[in-house]
């Protein structure tokens, strides 16, 4: 299966052979649904040497299963995309890669997507609206070893003791939630059936109905369209 999915990624990616980069130069890894961006991205990038793209995924399911092969330094991912929980995927590709650094890239910043983005470990979040010298800052204090948020996504950052927390969702039912319940809410919420959401995150259907039993509980909502009303009013089915 994973041969397959390999094979229709690499279709639909579009791997970028090193010409004269630097060899030091940060191999970049660029994430998003549309080809529009991709491609306005990776312009700006050829222009610094500091850079190199060296592939690009129309979405998290090829990103995940292609991120081996292109070995980045960093990904600059989208939020928004059809398929797979970009969360979800990052969680995954740090699992087996924990020095890949990952840089999200959207025009929303819901305190959700800014909770989710610190929990998977994220080193950046660039705001879509930000001048493109922003991404340029980010990749730079991202390759440094630091870390790089918007200022809108700042300013709803409280660090304490170095721990990233944002300022909104402390408190909320949504706060207790983990990332893979966040991840089957944010299905539900989209329609997928059970044993749908179960192929999406490759797990068991049953695992499924444990994290949706757990959901329901700690949000204390005990009805599907309910859920998916909550999700959708908290800005979480989205993304």
């Amino acid at each position: 299966m994973i041969g397959g999915r390999a094979a229709e990624a690499r279709r639909s990616l579009h791997p970028h052979t090193p010409s004269s980069r630097m060899t030091d130069s940060q191999k970049i890894l660029l994430v998003d649904d549309h080809e529009l961006v991709r491609s306005a991205l990776k312009g700006m990038l050829d222009r610094d040497d500091a850079f190199e793209v060296v592939g690009e995924a129309s979405s998290a399911d090829e990103a995940l299963v292609v991120v081996g092969e292109f070995a980045p330094d960093i990904v600059v991912m989208d939020i928004d995309m059809p398929g797979m929980i970009c969360f979800g995927a990052v969680a995954q590709m740090r699992a087996t890669l924990p020095d890949l650094k990952v840089i999200f890239l959207s025009a929303f910043f819901h305190d959700h997507y800014i909770e989710q983005a610190l929990k998977v470990g994220a080193s950046g979040y660039v705001v879509k609206g930000d001048p493109p010298s922003f991404l340029f800052d980010a990749l730079r204090e991202v390759a440094a070893g630091g870390s790089y948020f918007s200022k809108q996504v700042r300013s709803r950052i409280v660090c304490e003791d170095g721990t990233n927390v944002t300022t909104t969702e402390a408190g909320t039912r949504a706060a207790s939630l983990t990332n893979r319940e966040v991840e089957v809410l944010r299905y539900l919420a989209r329609g997928l059936s059970k044993k749908e959401i179960a192929k999406q995150m490759h797990i068991s259907v049953k695992t499924v109905e444990h994290h949706t039993t757990s959901v329901m509980r700690k949000l204390d909502i005990h009805d599907r369209v309910e859920l998916a009303r909550y999700a959708i009013r908290e800005g979480l089915a989205e993304a």
